[in-house]
């Protein structure tokens, strides 16, 4: 496990009236080296026989608690439960500043340092949405003793276009494009039009690959991107600076049991290269009928699926 991290908790919660919780639970707020965290937990009053679970949301325009939000309510009743707002989402910091791949894995890591301070220094199972797929992946590789397994559920990655990518360092990060985007002239305005509730609603759509979307989850994209600096993070995931070029290394180099889920509708289906990774035998693959929130869409069958992969998994070390 790397140094652990010093973490400052705060009183006071800001923005609670704007923005109300995505999930239920205990409200957290920490500082840590990349700015204020707010993460949710919750568990039942006997918990000992399952590691504690985390779960981090997907990056997007929206990208919120909300998200991980029917596991959270689902494993609350079983085991511990956390549920991180990554930084420039949520309640979590959004000031202007560079939003990187560091500050997201190290962001998990803070993570996993706060839940060992509550639950002793055992592992924990974690599972991520979409690109904090990557995140968590990198963050497994640096800390590989805080982690029992790992859940990818929708993983960015294994396009046919990633194919020629897993050996290069850095990002697909284009400066212009984010001056561009962030050019003040423009910059909120253009920001407001793509979260607008239609937009919002077109987006879901293409992630669904259906018509019908969870319409609790709509609206609460459009509140979460109507707070103050909700433009700043999403700026960056679309000029390229949080997906890493090296994915395909990291996800070849995870020794821990992996559970990748995923859909086959919407505009996030090509897993090309899902070969470079299926039949490892740490690697377990459930294809859903869905578009890429299987767990919004088919919740039975995924947590049925989620479950047998756990059970399957090696007991926790004591800590």
């Amino acid at each position: 496990m790397t140094a652990a991290v010093p973490t400052v908790h705060f009183v006071a919660l800001r923005d609670a009236a704007e923005l109300p919780a995505p999930v239920s639970g205990q409200r957290h707020e920490i500082g840590s080296p990349v700015g204020r965290l707010t993460y949710y937990s919750a568990a039942p009053e006997a918990d000992g026989h399952f590691p504690p679970l985390l779960l981090i949301h997907s990056i997007n325009a929206a990208g919120s608690a909300y998200e991980i939000q029917p596991l959270y309510e689902h494993y609350r009743h079983s085991r511990a439960v956390y549920g991180l707002e990554l930084p420039g989402f949520g309640h979590s910091e959004r000031g202007k500043r560079p939003y990187t791949v560091r500050m997201m894995t190290d962001a998990i890591l803070v993570m996993i340092r706060e839940i060992q301070n509550v639950h002793g220094r055992g592992p924990v199972d974690a599972l991520a949405l979409s690109l904090s797929s990557e995140f968590l992946a990198r963050a497994v590789t640096e800390a590989p003793l805080g982690f029992r397994s790992v859940a990818l559920v929708s993983p960015t990655g294994f396009r046919s276009r990633d194919a020629t990518t897993k050996w290069r360092n850095g990002t697909r990060a284009r400066p212009w494009l984010h001056a561009l985007f962030e050019f003040p002239l423009w910059s909120e305005a253009f920001f407001r039009l793509l979260t607008s509730r239609s937009g919002i609603h077109y987006f879901l759509r293409k992630t669904w690959g259906a018509p019908e979307i969870d319409e609790g989850l709509a609206a609460y994209d459009y509140l979460t991107t109507h707070q103050p600096g909700a433009r700043h993070a999403p700026y960056y995931f679309v000029s390229g600076y949080l997906f890493s070029e090296d994915i395909i290394r990291l996800y070849h180099s995870l020794t821990l049991p992996v559970w990748m889920a995923r859909g086959v509708r919407g505009d996030f289906v090509d897993y090309s290269n899902e070969t470079l990774v299926k039949g490892r035998a740490n690697w377990t693959i459930h294809v859903f009928p869905t578009g890429a929130l299987p767990h919004f869409e088919a919740k039975d069958s995924f947590l049925k699926a989620y479950d047998a992969f756990l059970a399957d998994a090696p007991a926790a070390s004591p800590p």
